[in-house]
């Protein structure tokens, strides 16, 4: 026998190893833990975790020391018998602490022909994380559960282990010391909505905040948000995505964790803590905060996107599959739907929607696309659709604000008729006649005074009121309000799709120059239109919403779908708050008017006594008249002063005959969009009397406002 020799040193990687094994038999006590609530809970001293899947065979629960590991700390297989009740998977840990990453691996068929798309090679995320952190920017790196060169093939199987670039959730510290925070409650009638992009609306460095992107630059920004006038902040979505290549954030990776980067600190779930500070720095403010949830996809898109959460899960249940089982259901364009008429996924809706009000202290929810959730099992659009009267009808939720999205991308635009009376709706009609209407299209005068008036016509026959109708002109999704009035054509190209995509419908006109002029002349026209968009805003019963940076002219220079562009494109350019400041001084006093005059803003519709019509001549309007683009009416408001509105859409000036107010009263000035500041909208008690009361000259493209005071 020939003699042995010395032993090998062991490398450092087989050291490496051998420590990760031993840390493996460490003594933790494991026990079965209990189904609810799903998720990973604080239970004695360990963890509970629990996961909802109907035809796996197996479950893994893996532990993580940190985001970019491609092995676990520790493993844990469950076991069917043992950790397992109906169709929920759970186990118990001691010893697991808040920052722990957390993922896991399900087995099952992999059969898609049969709806079935398990792989326990890829790590996939708990749908009830409440934080989670991703190793990187960037799509999701070996995630697809298919090999590439055969995707729809039922033995096409990726034996590829992702868990280096997936992403993982976290265990959170639920502690938070809220300090008597309290939703506000505002009524609809004393609500004014701004939406925002948490990272757009402070990245740019001309924003001038300590921590832009962020949570914590958004704050910084609350001074500004309380002088403005608005009420709520809505934020597009914040619900934890995937980047690059989706700035807006519309393909949700998770219903109830927060964007992990819009925090300026994400180490151990700590993003959560930082999105409750600001949440309750928003309330002190007295501002309430409104998300832009999705719930009708998520990020993995089609058959050949990547499997990170639900796909993984249970396939078959959480999405709606087509007839041939490898396709999806597409009713958002997404390339996928979330099958919302199932039990279980109405579920997870309703129990993230309870955590965000719970836990988060949020106050509302604008729902993307929200006839999807409105679909039956067949998706068919119902009229009293379970899920939607289960959230109008919630304990928990009675006392948030519910705004629909009431369209999708597949036909349903139900504006005017969308499910239970608590819901709210974006009222895309609103934006479409006001925008005619001041564009000088014919025949738009009657559908522009039922605009104003808070939509009876689409609302009233349902029992709504006019606080249903969430009235806007521009929104995240089009043309800006500068960019509305400055092109007559979308300038998408740097998006990528050849200008295809966004909408080309936009009832814009760029009053003689596409894009950015030095032309006085047309600026002036410009700024004039700006102001009347504005004005008609503020002065239209229902609740009003402001596009970020439009007070002060915010350009995408024509792109009408920046859903992709995180650069200057996006964010926003603070210099214009100084060269646009007169605009800026404008919204903050049309606000003010809109709030001092209550009249304005009842969530009742105006009868036949409280408002009555006039053309220019003050005669009754021919409403018929397709050609006619003057319109005025007189507001009586009970114990306030009466209002007298005059809108002139024509290219011409037009002199209206002026009512005489009741009670001994003269006409004041209170707004003029053709005049200079301060007189484009004067300040409460600094009204300018009119010396002519029989009469009053309206310029071109312009909107007046008088207020029936006594005599000076």
């Amino acid at each position: 026998m020939a003699a042995r020799g010395p032993r090998p040193a062991a490398s450092a990687e087989q050291l490496a190893e051998i420590e990760r094994l031993l840390s493996l038999c460490e003594v933790q006590a494991v026990r079965s833990g209990v189904p609810f609530p799903l998720g990973a809970s604080r239970r004695g001293d360990g963890v509970n975790f629990a996961i909802f899947t109907r035809h796996a065979t197996g479950v893994r629960l893996d532990l993580f020391a940190q985001a970019a590991d491609a092995r676990p700390s520790r493993s844990i297989i469950l076991d069917a018998a043992r950790n397992k009740t109906g169709d929920i998977w759970h186990v118990w840990l001691e010893g697991i602490h808040p920052g722990q990453l957390y993922g896991f691996r399900i087995a099952g068929p992999y059969a898609p022909h049969e709806g079935h798309r398990f792989n326990p090679n890829k790590l996939v995320v708990d749908p009830y994380a409440t934080a989670i952190v991703s190793p990187a920017r960037g799509p999701f790196a070996d995630a697809v559960g298919y090999d590439p060169a055969s995707p729809l093939k039922d033995v096409s199987f990726s034996e590829v282990d992702n868990a280096a670039s997936a992403p993982k959730a976290v265990v959170v510290h639920a502690d938070f010391d809220w300090e008597g925070d309290q939703p506000l409650r505002r009524p609809w009638s004393e609500t004014v909505i701004y939406e925002l992009h948490v990272r757009g609306y402070t990245i740019d460095p001309s924003a001038a905040v300590r921590h832009p992107g962020t949570y914590r630059g958004l704050v910084e920004k609350i001074p500004y948000l309380v002088g403005l006038g608005v009420t709520a902040v809505e934020l597009m979505p914040v619900q934890e995505f995937n980047e690059p290549g989706n700035f807006w954030g519309y393909a949700p990776l998770s219903f109830f964790a927060p964007k992990a980067s819009y925090a300026s600190v994400t180490r151990h779930g700590t993003h959560v803590l930082e999105f409750k500070d600001m949440v309750r720095a928003f309330h002190r403010a007295g501002l309430e905060v409104i998300l832009d949830v999705v719930f009708n996809h998520t990020c993995e898109g089609n058959e050949l996107g990547p499997t990170v959460a639900f796909r993984g899960i249970d396939n078959a249940v959480y999405y709606w599959l087509a007839d041939d089982r490898r396709y999806y259901r597409d009713f958002t364009g997404t390339g996928q739907t979330v099958n919302a008429a199932h039990p279980i996924v109405r579920d997870v809706i309703l129990d993230a929607l309870r955590y965000w009000v719970i836990e988060m202290h949020v106050d509302g929810f604008r729902f993307d696309l929200a006839s999807v959730l409105g679909r039956d099992a067949r998706g068919r659009v119902l009229a009293d659709a379970p899920l939607l009267e289960r959230i109008a009808e919630d304990p928990i939720l009675r006392d948030t604000k519910l705004i629909a999205e009431a369209w999708d991308v597949a036909g349903a635009y139900q504006v005017g008729a969308f499910s239970h009376r608590r819901w709210a709706e974006w009222n895309g009609r609103f934006r479409d006649d006001v925008r005619r209407f001041w564009r000088g299209d014919a025949g738009t005068v009657g559908v522009f005074a039922s605009r104003i008036c808070g939509s009876a016509d689409l609302y009233a026959h349902s029992g709504k009121g006019p606080e249903s109708s969430v009235n806007f002109v521009t929104c995240h999704d089009g043309f800006t309000l500068n960019d509305l009035v400055s092109y007559e054509r979308k300038h998408n190209e740097a998006n990528g799709e050849g200008n295809r995509d966004g909408s080309d419908d936009n009832h814009s006109a760029n009053h003689g120059a596409e894009g950015e002029t030095p032309d006085p002349a047309i600026d002036a026209v410009r700024r004039r239109q700006i102001k009347n968009f504005l004005l008609t805003l503020a002065l239209s019963r229902g609740v009003p919403m402001l596009l970020g940076g439009d007070e002060f002219r915010r350009t995408q220079r024509g792109n009408n779908n920046a859903y992709c562009q995180d650069n200057a494109t996006s964010w926003i350019d603070w210099s214009l708050l100084d060269r646009h400041a007169e605009i800026a001084r404008f919204t903050r006093a049309v606000l003010a008017l809109r709030a001092a005059h209550p009249v304005l803003r009842r969530e009742a519709f105006y009868t036949e006594a409280d408002i009555s019509w006039f053309d220019p001549q003050g005669l009754t309007p021919d409403w018929s008249d397709p050609n006619r683009h003057q319109l005025a009416c007189l507001i009586r408001a009970g114990d306030g002063p009466a209002l007298y509105l005059m809108f002139n859409a024509a290219p011409q000036a037009v002199a209206f005959a002026l009512p005489g107010p009741a009670g001994g009263r003269r006409w004041w000035l209170a707004a003029d969009t053709a005049q200079a500041p301060p007189r484009d909208c004067l300040a409460g008690g600094e009204e300018a009397e009119l010396t002519t009361q029989a009469m009053y000259a309206v310029e071109p493209r312009s909107c007046v406002v008088l207020v029936a005071l006594t005599a000076s």
